[in-house]
């Protein structure tokens, strides 16, 4: 009996010394996860090149278009589709950028019921806002645009995609009242701009919805660069076939000698360019970050177009867009990610005053001086100059410098 009982002893101690679930690890199992390669940047380097890119599109657009006096916007549009189509298949073949298009089950039948409207409307959307730039200033045109999320929004209830919902109605109607305002306090407004602006919203929110009703499928899920391998060669189509009957006939080569083969490529390759960094962006970036990033592009945007052109801005566009851009971080984040957001921002901001006083001080002196200087030029009659006249005045300053010594030649 003895050397059973001790037999079981052993054996009761070897089972309680083996483990029954497996063993633990002895570290913080983040810290075992891989490390990102060094080739990653930090997010704010996709920020930084996603805002300049987008605001480079848009004012090289407004440069050739207007300034250049290439008044060719369908013609454009359509070259930058067509240099898209070409990369995007460039980049299928040689690269992994675009191997998420092996996951989406693209058929025939899915591509003329699906594809081909989204990028009919697509392309309606992109000629609309290019013949926008014929008839107004940058700025005014991006704060027309901030109207976007209120047409994407009833184009939904119209499309059945999404019960009308009086509550989000009217947390979009301060966007829709601070726009208004804004067009109400435009100083150079032209109707027929306008109007091509509020159709190209119309047609990129109804865009929006088709996208959204396609991708709710899990076989279509595609990120910004695959949509474009598959929209671009239709909307290149269209664009085409629409400069064929308006624009094409009246264009002449010395109008494309006149803005330069090289700018013309180099706005190609931006605009595309951009396309591939909005899939880095939304792949390391939150909602929050998207949401302030478009908000920080529209006003650098503003700024840039009283800059260039000397666009003037009255007060109560200042006051109407300010109301607008707000209207539209609450209608995108809602009060409660705000909230959240506010009180992790504040308890960051307190820490680093800690860390970094004196930084900190001159952080807020001089934001106070950037905000005086923008009411104070708000409250100017109009802010910025006259480019035009001041490179007319500087052609006629070379041209009488070369008539003089021409005449001095002709005196010896």
């Amino acid at each position: 009996m003895g050397a059973e009982q001790e037999k079981e002893r052993l054996s009761g101690e070897l089972l309680r010394s083996r483990p029954t679930s497996p063993i633990l690890p002895t570290v913080n199992p983040t810290s075992e996860k891989s490390e990102p390669s060094n080739t990653s940047f930090h997010p704010s380097v996709y920020v930084i090149v996603w805002i300049t890119l987008s605001s480079s599109v848009i004012l090289f657009n407004k440069w050739i278009l207007d300034t250049a006096n290439f008044h060719f916007p369908i013609v454009l549009t359509t070259w930058h589709l067509g240099f898209a189509t070409l990369m995007t298949q460039i980049l299928a073949r040689t690269t992994t950028l675009l191997d998420g298009r092996k996951t989406v089950k693209m058929t025939g039948r899915v591509y003329l019921r699906a594809i081909m409207p989204i990028g009919l409307f697509f392309s309606l959307s992109l000629i609309c806002g290019n013949l926008t730039y014929l008839y107004l200033s940058v700025a005014f045109i991006q704060m027309l645009k901030a109207t976007t999320p209120v047409a994407v929004l009833l184009a939904g209830w119209a499309l059945g995609v999404a019960p009308p919902n009086l509550r989000v109605l009217y947390n979009v109607s301060f966007i829709v009242i601070g726009v208004v305002l804004a067009s109400f306090g435009e100083i150079k407004f032209v109707l027929t701009g306008f109007m091509f602006q509020v159709g190209g919203i119309i047609f990129e929110a109804i865009r929006l919805v088709l996208v959204d009703r396609l991708l709710n499928s899990a076989e279509y899920k595609m990120d910004p660069l695959v949509s474009l391998y598959y929209f671009a060669p239709v909307c290149t189509v269209f664009n085409f076939c629409v400069s064929l009957v308006f624009e094409i006939p009246k264009l002449q080569m010395a109008d494309i000698y006149n803005v330069g083969l090289l700018t013309l490529l180099a706005n190609a390759v931006v605009a595309f360019l951009l396309n591939v960094s909005v899939v880095f962006l939304i792949g390391r970036t939150s909602s929050l970050v998207l949401t302030l990033c478009g908000v920080l592009k529209d006003i650098l945007l503003v700024c840039a177009s009283i800059a260039i052109w000397g666009t003037p801005v009255s007060p109560l566009q200042f006051f109407g867009y300010s109301i607008a851009l707000a209207g539209m971080i609450y209608y995108k984040l809602g009060a409660d990610k705000i909230k959240v957001y506010y009180a992790e921002g504040s308890r960051a901001w307190a820490e680093y005053g800690v860390r970094h006083p004196a930084l900190r001080k001159i952080i807020v002196f001089a934001g106070i001086i950037i905000t005086l200087f923008v009411i104070l030029g708000g409250l100017a009659p109009s802010v910025g100059y006259d480019t035009k006249a001041a490179i007319a005045s500087s052609n006629q300053y070379v041209n009488s410098l070369i008539g003089d010594k021409a005449t001095d030649v002709k005196s010896t």
